[in-house]
């Protein structure tokens, strides 16, 4: 099971996320490596907003393999290198979550693996093991 929390004593999320999520139960996990902005053929795009996109379609074919959805995260570490549209980049996490609110990181760094990559995402989901 799990259940998502936003306590009364701290700040309010400032995007799509939540605080924390507690899961409990029996459960499967699954964890991703770092998703990059790399289409299946090798393509990087030079956008910085279409890697982010092509990233997040990297985790959700993961989590597709898996037979888990998008809705099964429970945490995102979005790792980024330069300059993104603030309400660019919350509109293609929020479009991509469709409703969803797993805990979320989001980190600015000088680079990743090579300097084509300016983005990657770590992701996490559980899903709950029906008797």
């Amino acid at each position: 099971m799990k259940i998502s929390r936003n306590p009364d004593n701290i700040h309010q999320p400032v995007a799509a996320y939540v605080h924390q999520m507690e899961v409990s139960g029996h459960n499967r996990w699954l964890n991703l490596s770092g998703q990059l902005g790399m289409d299946l053929d090798g393509t990087i795009p030079d956008s910085p907003l279409e890697q982010l996109e092509l990233a997040l379609l990297n985790v959700k074919k993961n989590l597709e393999a898996a037979q888990m959805e998008v809705k099964d995260l429970t945490k995102l570490v979005f790792y980024l290198v330069g300059d993104f549209d603030i309400d660019k980049r919350r509109k293609v996490v929020t479009d991509f979550l469709d409703g969803h609110l797993p805990c979320t990181t989001m980190i600015y760094v000088v680079a990743l693996a090579a300097p084509a990559f300016k983005v990657e995402i770590d992701a996490w989901a559980c899903q709950e093991i029906k008797s």
